[in-house]
């Protein structure tokens, strides 16, 4: 198991661990807290948090298990439907429970895996565990997602996503009644200052913007249509929680358990409703659009009474 002891320099005094980690051992932060959170980093010989505060000439001891590298491994996914398939692209309508691609604490099913057990092959730029991804949908989220099969689609794609050349329509259940009804929220997002797995609106965040317009209004939630603008993880949860309407269903940005659970919700009410891009090879513009799966169905017929 390696481990390294080094002394706390001037320059991160008061630094956080995670933070700090990052900084001298070339960790990503997510992984540095994973490892002051198993127990790994003492200072001064006495157990540290990945939040706590390091101390200039203290001296660290650091221990940590080698993470095995995300691999793709090929598992059908039976819910996971093929919209669309030719020589460049592949459209799925991706159900909720079902990660992107692999990635490290994620042991579940992953559309590149399950493409993979269905003898799809994928294009092979981009890091080995994420080869053909273009855009990503979170693990709670279910809708479309395009994945380029051919090195060309893959360039292509990669660069309307960047240039925001691609329309990417999503509906919400939000709690409460958004004011304005429709309106835009541009507001940059980070990761969170405290917590490793959220994301928030912070100052030296990313350009995130957000267009909204409400569908449907019940008597304790909305049903929106949200235009994304900026592809940021977790947009527009984070948004609509900023905005004090966190979509329903969502503890991780304040939803009410009450309501989701009336609902039989277990996951956050967003769809990739609507997907539309030039293709990579013909230049032609194509839409794609998928239905609301039965969870969120059923929720918004118990919304309706």
């Amino acid at each position: 198991m390696p481990s390294r002891v080094l002394s706390v320099p001037d320059g991160l005094d008061g630094a956080r661990v995670d933070a700090a980690l990052a900084k001298m051992l070339g960790f990503s932060r997510s992984f540095a807290a994973e490892v002051a959170e198993a127990g790994g980093v003492r200072m001064d010989g006495r157990a540290l948090g990945k939040s706590d505060r390091l101390r200039a000439a203290g001296w660290l001891e650091v221990e940590w298990e080698e993470r095995r590298e995300p691999e793709i491994v090929p598992v059908a996914v039976p819910d996971l439907a093929i919209v669309y398939d030719d020589d460049d692209i592949v459209v799925v309508d991706k159900p909720a429970g079902v990660a992107a691609h692999p990635s490290l604490g994620w042991e579940g099913p992953t559309v590149l895996g399950a493409l993979a057990a269905a003898g799809f092959r994928i294009a092979t730029t981009g890091a080995a565990e994420r080869q053909g991804v273009v855009h990503r949908l979170d693990v709670g989220t279910s809708g479309l997602m395009v994945v380029a099969k051919a090195e060309r689609a893959y360039t292509a794609l990669k660069r309307a996503f960047k240039e925001r050349e691609v329309e990417k329509i999503y509906h919400a259940v939000v709690q409460g009644h958004p004011d304005p009804l429709a309106g835009t929220i541009d507001a940059p997002i980070g990761r969170h200052p405290s917590h490793s797995w959220k994301f928030a609106v912070t100052p030296d965040g990313k350009d995130s913007v957000t267009h909204y317009e409400t569908l449907e209004a019940f008597p304790s939630a909305s049903l929106l249509e949200i235009h994304l603008e900026t592809g940021r993880t977790h947009q527009i949860r984070v948004h609509m929680a900023a905005h004090r309407h966190p979509c329903v269903g969502d503890p991780l940005y304040g939803a009410d358990p009450t309501l989701s659970a009336r609902l039989g919700l277990t996951r956050q009410w967003l769809h990739a409703h609507e997907l539309s891009f030039a293709h990579p090879t013909t230049t032609a513009w194509v839409t794609f659009r998928s239905d609301y799966p039965v969870d969120l169905a059923h929720a918004l017929d118990v919304l309706r009474g």
